[in-house]
């Protein structure tokens, strides 16, 4: 292993490191010497290029993360940060990749860290080889490697890499469950991409120096409440708003921080008074309640009265923000405001920056 490290290599499990049939994650004894050995190779000839391989305990399917899961990433990536290390590639599951890249950079929103996720529909290894032979149909490699190349730019942000494109990492969807082509995203991304800014290498230090304190003096506190946060969501099928009440009322029963209500078209939500109800029951409760859509483009509008009257009664606008950076920008407010009216108020300027 490298003395030291420009690229911190984290290997979280996923589909990029899964064998057999069923497919499943490769313990770090088993994959991380082949991994080492890849990259090994591809920097032979780079003697300027630093790299090194994380430890990290946390190897599953993407689709069995938790916010506790999260919460460790974040703190190994801030360990490693003060450790000097700046730029970083994660290679995680496919499942929910939007969902912690979304919330790694909400998470590490205005440092001047670099964090490139990324993963694979086919796995590097062929699934039935018991001597762990390459996979020649595998994208593993090709998204590595091309993930490693944009985190040695060190350009400041949270990405997603894929098939040969990457976007940041707030504005990126899943869209195939099979096909090598999987993500989509865009460049027009507002916040947290607003608040990375460019100094000089005076105020880099002084900057990195104050960020960290921050985070570091507030690490337990952030971990713990990302932890026992709890957001759920509604998938809303055709039903009277009578069955959608009652069905606000029992998710409130499990006194949620949050909750995602993906409504129809432009957001919008069968009405009745009953459903009122329950949503002035929900910010009695503390619990935040934001609309989105079904819709994987277009975001949400006040465009239909079946969707505006929702203003009136404390739900979250989310404009064109994706399902994943919803839930990573309410994990992240519940995780760091404690204050419930103070939430609303941080949500609605972050939105303005979007």
């Amino acid at each position: 292993m490298p003395k030291s490290a420009t690229i911190g290599i984290i290997y979280a499990g996923g589909t990029f490191g899964s064998h057999g049939n069923p497919l499943k994650s490769l313990d770090n004894s088993t994959f991380l010497p082949i991994l080492t050995d890849i990259l090994e190779q591809h920097f032979a000839h780079k003697t300027t290029t630093h790299w090194q391989i994380l430890p990290n305990p946390i190897v599953k399917d993407s689709s069995q993360l938790t916010p506790a899961d999260f919460a460790h990433f974040y703190q190994l990536i801030i360990q490693a940060y003060q450790s000097g290390i700046y730029q970083f590639v994660l290679l995680t599951g496919t499942d929910t990749l939007s969902y912690l890249a979304a919330f790694l950079a909400h998470s590490l929103a205005d440092s001047d860290i670099c964090v490139i996720v990324t993963g694979a529909m086919q796995p590097l290894l062929q699934p039935l080889s018991p001597k762990y032979t390459l996979n020649p149909a595998s994208d593993a490699s090709k998204n590595l490697l091309q993930s490693c190349h944009l985190a040695l730019t060190g350009t400041a942000g949270v990405y997603a890499c894929f098939a040969y494109d990457h976007w940041p990492a707030q504005t990126v969807q899943k869209i195939h469950s099979h096909d090598t082509i999987a993500f989509t995203g865009h460049q027009n991304a507002g916040y947290p991409a607003t608040s990375y800014h460019q100094f000089t290498d005076k105020q880099f230090t002084t900057k990195r120096e104050i960020w960290l304190t921050q985070h570091l003096e507030n690490l337990d506190n952030t971990l713990k409440n990302l932890a026992n946060a709890k957001i759920l969501p509604i998938f809303l099928t055709p039903m009277s708003g009578d069955d959608l009440a009652n069905l606000l009322q029992n998710m409130l029963k499990h006194k949620p921080d949050a909750l995602i209500l993906l409504g129809f078209g432009a957001g919008n939500l069968p009405h009745s008074q009953a459903v009122e109800q329950a949503l002035i029951q929900a910010y009695t409760q503390n619990c935040l309640v934001a609309i989105s859509t079904q819709c994987p483009f277009g975001g949400v509008s006040n465009s239909y009265q079946a969707g505006a009257w929702l203003n009136e009664f404390y739900v979250f606008n989310t404009e064109s923000l994706t399902v994943a950076t919803i839930f990573a920008r309410l994990l992240w407010l519940v995780a760091t405001v404690n204050q419930v009216q103070n939430r609303r108020q941080v949500w609605q300027k972050m939105l303005k920056k979007n």
